[in-house]
């Protein structure tokens, strides 16, 4: 009986220099959300980690609120706050080198979130907001991340930052009108993160009383309003407005309040200077009764005379 021995030969399957490597192997998953711009990394900022041939290390990361990096395996934390991705590329590999985790690591480090640089539009806006300064971010910018500004604001814009002590400034007051039209292009600043934009309201008056439209009426920053002006902003006198108005005025640190007579009749006529409003007051035209009476009564005895007049005469 013959036997047949048959024999298997393994052959060892050798990678040519320049042959690929297995996809596990040779692109490790990186984090999704990767192409924000790099910037300078602080506290609180999302980072991807990806270490060439070493999945278990490649990973998501949260910088420290004390702007350092902990990555598993390595002992010391790894200061990420103020470098830039490239920069913290050479620390990780250098402590994964130093602790003879891996030789000559090839390191990526990708931008996922920032959370480090807030600006924050706030006031007189239409949407206010805080976003994080991704890319080159101007005042208009962020003025137009806000929908621009609405009816109540004034015509300052109040913009502070962060210093290095990491108090807030005192702000800088640029002039809307000035922003908007580019006569000053240095007005458009350049915002990198920390900075407060404040949109103050601007003052208001009150016109009650006898006018066509009362209401509250802005005080614009460029220019002052005045009693005609106020008047006008309300569509005018109403019939039978007084010819002395009175302006109800509120002290700032006692709460005390004045009531200013005001020469109407002569301030309409042109023979009294127009008197200037500050903010809050309150511009009230009082009804001229005697004169309504008056004009009532003789409106009577007129509408009494033409219906005698023309022969009609209904008693009740």
């Amino acid at each position: 009986m013959q036997r047949f021995l048959t024999v298997v030969v393994f052959a060892p399957v050798l990678f040519a220099q320049n042959a690929p490597r297995p996809p596990s192997l040779m692109n490790p998953v990186e984090p999704a959300n990767t192409n924000l711009p790099a910037q300078r990394i602080g506290p609180d900022d999302l980072i991807g980690l990806s270490v060439y041939d070493s999945p278990e290390l490649t990973r998501t990361i949260r910088v420290g609120p004390d702007g350092f990096l902990r990555i598993p395996m390595i002992k010391q934390p790894v200061k990420a706050a103020g470098l830039m991705p490239a920069e913290l590329e050479e620390s990780v590999a250098k402590a994964l080198n130093q602790q003879h985790l891996l030789v000559d690591p090839i390191v990526t480090i990708t931008m996922v979130e920032y959370h480090s640089r807030p600006i924050s539009v706030i006031g007189a806006v239409r949407m206010p907001l805080s976003f994080q300064a991704i890319g080159s971010v101007t005042l208009i910018d962020a003025l137009t991340r806000a929908e621009g500004l609405n009816n109540d604001a004034s015509g300052q814009i109040l913009v502070s930052k962060i210093d290095g002590a990491g108090n807030r400034t005192i702000p800088q007051k640029i002039a809307y009108r000035d922003l908007i039209s580019g006569s000053e292009p240095l007005l458009n600043l350049r915002l990198t993160g920390g900075e407060e934009i404040r949109v103050p309201m601007s003052d208001r008056i009150v016109v009650v009383g006898n006018v066509k439209k009362p209401g509250q009426f802005s005080i614009s920053d460029n220019g002052a309003m005045t009693v005609m002006k106020a008047i006008a902003l309300s569509e005018g006198l109403a019939p039978f407005a007084a010819k002395v108005a009175y302006i109800e005025r509120t002290a700032d640190k006692t709460n005390a309040k004045t009531e200013l007579p005001v020469e109407l009749r002569k301030i309409v006529d042109r023979k009294s200077p127009d008197i200037e409003l500050q903010p809050n007051d309150t511009l009230y035209i009082p009804d001229d009764r005697t004169r309504r009476m008056t004009e009532t009564a003789l409106e009577k005895i007129l509408g009494f005379g033409a219906t005698t007049g023309s022969g009609f005469l209904i008693w009740h």
